[in-house]
């Protein structure tokens, strides 16, 4: 099987050769400085460093990060952008920029490894906020949530205007190449549950799924959501409104995607792997995996480490990594 296929045809429960040798959320620019020190060439970039450690390459597509282009409009004393219309109506003219494709040089790219991605040599992935991420980055944490209760038509008013660029965006995007997943970056959830309650989620997040996300799925595109913490009460919500799956399913968190499967038989999960674990040698590690082997043999589990690999993880404890994925992710496992 071509490295796509392997992979859409895991996010779609089907058989395949091996499950895919993948890495989702990457390493911590710490980790990569003192992986630096231990031996990892220097010259190499993201795609270098997969290739280095046997990865199965993917090309991921950001096509949104309002945080990086608002940073000059800050406001005064604050750790937000937004308290008000007027603070809304300053910051417009940066937040949904016309041409975004091209101006920024994605859309030569997407051209430029169409052919690759059509002939099955990597998936591609788009990252995009959504519309819990969003306007907390504008409102600032602590703001945002009072939010919904206090600041709603604005908030709703924000959420309006992300769902007319971002259809827009999608369609231009999708005109040039057809992305094999989307991830929508929301981290509504943490260590005990959700952040909202399931009313406000259907508010002033699900309805809006509601209208960005079917133009994708008509296409085949699969829906996944990035929140970090346990998620585990928001499946059912997420998926009644299109989402297809989660990221990255950190264990410490609480979440047992073993006991999701049983719950949630279709819902397709990415990470998995407690990055926790990665520095006690291959005992804990081939515990680890032997704890997953049931959700991989599943389908429709992408295994990777449940965040970003941290840098108390030596080159060495990568290597016995590598080598158990290689081994519990072969067709022997399968």
């Amino acid at each position: 099987m071509t490295n796509r296929e392997r992979f859409t045809r895991m996010l779609n429960f089907m058989p395949v050769d091996r499950m895919p040798y993948y890495e989702g959320s990457t390493w911590w620019n710490k980790t990569l400085r003192a992986w630096r020190e231990q031996g990892l060439p220097k010259n190499l970039d993201k795609h270098g460093i997969y290739k280095y450690w046997g990865l199965d390459d993917h090309r991921q597509v950001h096509l949104m990060n309002c945080e990086m282009e608002l940073g000059e409009y800050k406001l005064d004393g604050l750790d937000a952008y937004v308290r008000d219309e007027e603070d809304y109506e300053r910051v417009l003219p940066i937040l949904y920029p016309e041409d975004l494709l091209e101006d920024s040089g994605i859309a030569d790219t997407l051209r430029g490894i169409k052919a690759a991605h059509d002939a099955g040599d990597f998936p591609v992935w788009i990252t995009t906020e959504g519309f819990f991420w969003f306007p907390r980055v504008l409102f600032g944490i602590e703001p945002h949530l009072y939010s919904f209760y206090e600041n709603g038509d604005l908030y709703h008013r924000m959420c309006e205007d992300l769902t007319k660029y971002l259809t827009g965006l999608f369609e231009k995007f999708c005109s040039i190449l057809v992305p094999d997943y989307v991830v929508v970056m929301e981290d509504m959830s943490y260590n005990h549950g959700p952040m909202i309650s399931e009313t406000m989620f259907e508010e002033f997040v699900g309805a809006y799924y509601d209208r960005v996300l079917p133009p994708l799925k008509e296409r085949g595109i699969k829906i996944i959501v990035d929140t970090d913490g346990d998620f585990t009460l928001m499946v059912p919500w997420l998926s009644r409104h299109g989402v297809d799956g989660v990221s990255p399913c950190e264990r410490r968190a609480g979440n047992d995607v073993n006991q999701i499967r049983v719950d949630h038989p279709e819902f397709i999960m990415f990470g998995g792997f407690d990055k926790m674990l990665m520095r006690h040698g291959e005992e804990a590690m081939r515990s680890e995996f032997e704890r997953l082997a049931p959700v991989m043999r599943s389908g429709g589990f992408i295994l990777s480490v449940d965040h970003q690999t941290p840098p108390d993880v030596t080159m060495e404890d990568y290597k016995i990594y590598r080598r158990l994925q290689d081994e519990y992710c072969g067709k022997n496992h399968l």
